[in-house]
């Protein structure tokens, strides 16, 4: 009974929608404090990345669109036949593709960068007077490269295709600005907890690897066997390619709950992940 109490009681700390609400506001107004250090940690993290290097920033784009091809060409064209022949889809089966390995690509990058986020900047982390916040948010932001890759070439391939957008386009931005929230609150999490935690970046990037193949990328909701499919709709990644998929391949709103999965994930997911970051801060800079 007493340890009941005691769930209860963390649980609704961790829910307390002044505590949230707060941690939320002190997270946009750091940001929007720093945004020109937070723009210039972006385009460092871009160009640093790849510094040195014979194609040097030809990366930035380029490991996005090889992958594009690779997964087209093996599920959109060596697959294709057999899945026309027994699954009919709306629309071509290349374009489902697109839709949902954009967003995943965008979040396997982000769960990869973020655990280093301080680690890879120690010496400015251990300064006192440098805003460490903007780390996180910049490894996140630089990570919505393939995602922005993507969405181009799914646009440009309906426009070609159809000769017409559909008027659920519009809705991109809110898909967009609930996947980059969600993103934010677990990247802030992940880089708080990995410097105390090192094994955790090892573990993500192995989850990382097979996560493709555990979100509705490839397939639809359908194709999987039912005693598996809860499995689908328990991972927290497959909504926010739902709502992708709402905007760019289905053209209406197919996923009505997934809609309201990520914007509770990705408000209560920050305030939780920048309350995390916030009380692990004064103790990062002694285990760097």
């Amino acid at each position: 009974m007493i340890a009941l109490l005691h769930v209860r009681s963390a649980i609704g700390a961790l829910l307390a929608p002044r505590a949230n609400w707060g941690a939320i506001r002190q997270c946009a107004t750091t940001l929007w404090k720093h945004r020109r250090l937070s723009l210039e940690i972006v385009k460092r993290d871009l160009g640093g990345q790849y510094a040195g290097q014979v194609f040097g920033s030809f990366w930035i784009l380029g490991h996005p669109l090889i992958l594009f091809v690779v997964y087209t060409v093996l599920f959109g064209y060596i697959m294709r036949v057999r899945l026309e022949q027994n699954v009919e889809m709306p629309r071509d089966y290349t374009t489902y593709i697109l839709t949902g390995l954009a967003p995943w690509l965008s979040i396997q990058l982000g769960l990869t960068r973020s655990p280093n986020a301080l680690l890879a900047q120690a010496n400015l982390v251990k300064q006192v007077v440098f805003p460490i916040e903007v780390l996180p948010f910049g490894a996140i932001v630089a990570a919505t490269i393939p995602l922005a890759i993507g969405i181009v070439v799914v646009v440009f391939r309906t426009l070609v295709l159809d000769g017409s957008l559909p008027p659920m386009l519009l809705l991109l931005p809110v898909a967009a600005a609930l996947h980059i929230i969600a993103m934010l609150g677990l990247g802030y999490l992940l880089a708080a907890i990995t410097p105390f935690f090192r094994d955790i970046k090892d573990i993500i990037a192995v989850l990382t690897v097979i996560g493709v193949y555990l979100v509705p990328a490839f397939y639809l909701p359908s194709w999987v066997p039912s005693v598996l499919r809860i499995w689908l709709y328990l991972n927290p990644f497959s909504y926010i390619i739902w709502m992708y998929q709402d905007v760019l391949y289905f053209g209406e709103i197919r996923h009505p709950w997934a809609w309201g999965v990520s914007f509770a994930m990705a408000f209560v997911g920050l305030a939780l992940g920048f309350r995390a970051f916030r009380r692990l801060k004064p103790f990062v800079a002694n285990v760097l």
